[in-house]
């Protein structure tokens, strides 16, 4: 059968870059995702897929059999936005082909992905692959800023209930198992303002906001220092509010990034938190990052995002193994991702969850991002036989 596969995307090669070219060209910054969901869905039209679902938050999925184990792919259809155009050798938003890469932004995070995978629904269907499967391939939305949320409302506003789920952000076509979490705390620090010739009679906010900033990079220090998989804790940003610039600041507000370990949860960070502030007059929250989607939805992202895995013993895993030895001929050597990906709500929902796509990670959010083409034919191929192995 990896044959016929492999026939088959030898068949289709020149529409998928086409495809993945295309999305690569269309801007599709987090909340405004309209155009590149019409492009997609003309595509799956055009694929003969069985079902197409755009939902209410604008998520599309298109589905491929109708059987009772049901697979999800996922890939987030946004991107960064471009700050640096002039550091661009070819346009990010060009699709520019040269020495077998793929150019613009978005091509390894992650269209070139969600491309390899539409073409795999198709194959999938043509050579009944998905016999007894149903196939979700899903392009969900807001992703960069809102971690999670677009994959979380695609699976529960849609009943969609997949027993696994394959997270194809960039593996540079390697085996993710996990990743670790990530959280934005916000500490409040309480002050008294008073006019700048006066400062003796305020108290000032950001001087006692500084004491816990000393005890955020001391404890950074530490984490640092940890072998193997560690925790992290970043000051990110300072806000304060005073009258004027000539008054001293009534109150302070720290924002931190956390990134989270296996073992750690919401309580046990919560307990650090309370150690940071110590005796300071102050007040830590978890961020709610609060956005809209483009169809008018209302997003809301809790910024506790835990940390998961999967074990290499589980089914999905040792599926994903064997389809890796018959396309690559050799045993993988999996590993986790050091960034967060949607894989926070599957697995939040108890969904199996593993990562496997094309692309290089570290050329996300990068001036000059590609994708190699062979891995747009690697990964559809990979994408296309897995449900066999399942």
């Amino acid at each position: 059968m990896n044959q016929k596969i492999r026939e088959m995307i030898d068949s289709l090669e020149s529409q998928l870059i086409s495809f993945a070219q295309d999305l690569v060209r269309i801007e599709s910054r987090t909340g405004q995702e309209g155009n590149i969901v019409q492009r997609v869905k003309q595509e799956m039209e055009k694929l003969d897929y069985d079902d197409i679902i755009i939902d209410k938050v604008g998520n599309i999925i298109g589905i491929i059999g109708n059987g009772p184990v049901k697979l999800l792919f996922d890939s987030h259809i946004d991107h960064v936005d471009v700050n640096d155009a002039d550091k661009w050798v070819h346009g990010p938003y060009s699709g520019d082909i040269e020495d077998g890469k793929l150019y613009g932004r978005g091509s390894s995070d992650m269209k070139g992905s969600f491309a390899s995978a539409v073409y795999a629904g198709h194959i999938m269907k043509k050579l009944g692959l998905a016999e007894g499967k149903t196939i979700f391939i899903c392009g969900s939305v807001m992703e960069e800023d809102y971690d999670g949320e677009g994959l979380y409302h695609a699976i529960v506003d849609n009943n969609l209930k997949p027993d696994y789920v394959v997270i194809c952000e960039p593996t540079h076509l390697n085996i993710s198992m996990g990743h670790s979490g990530r959280a934005i705390y916000k500490i409040n620090v309480k002050g008294t303002s008073s006019h700048g010739a006066a400062p003796e009679k305020g108290d000032n906010a950001v001087y006692k906001a500084a004491k816990i900033i000393e005890r955020i990079e001391e404890l950074g220090k530490k984490y640092m220092a940890m072998p193997l998989e560690r925790p992290s804790i970043a000051l990110t940003k300072i806000e304060s509010t005073s009258a004027s610039m000539n008054a001293v600041p009534g109150s302070c507000t720290i924002y931190i990034d956390r990134r989270i370990c296996l073992h750690e949860t919401e309580e046990s960070i919560g307990k650090e938190m309370d150690s940071l502030i110590g005796d300071i007059d102050a007040d830590w929250e978890i961020y709610d990052a609060i956005g809209e989607s483009y169809t008018g939805e209302d997003i809301v992202l809790h910024s506790y995002l835990p940390a998961w895995e999967i074990k290499k013993e589980h089914p999905l895993a040792q599926s994903c193994f064997q389809t890796y030895q018959e396309v690559f001929g050799e045993y993988p050597k999996p590993y986790k991702w050091d960034f967060s990906t949607n894989g926070v709500a599957s697995a939040k929902l108890g969904i199996p969850t593993i990562g496997f796509g094309a692309g290089i990670e570290k050329m996300a959010h990068m001036a000059n991002e590609y994708c190699p083409i062979s891995d747009l034919i690697l990964a559809c191929q990979f994408f296309s036989l897995l449900p066999l192995k399942l």
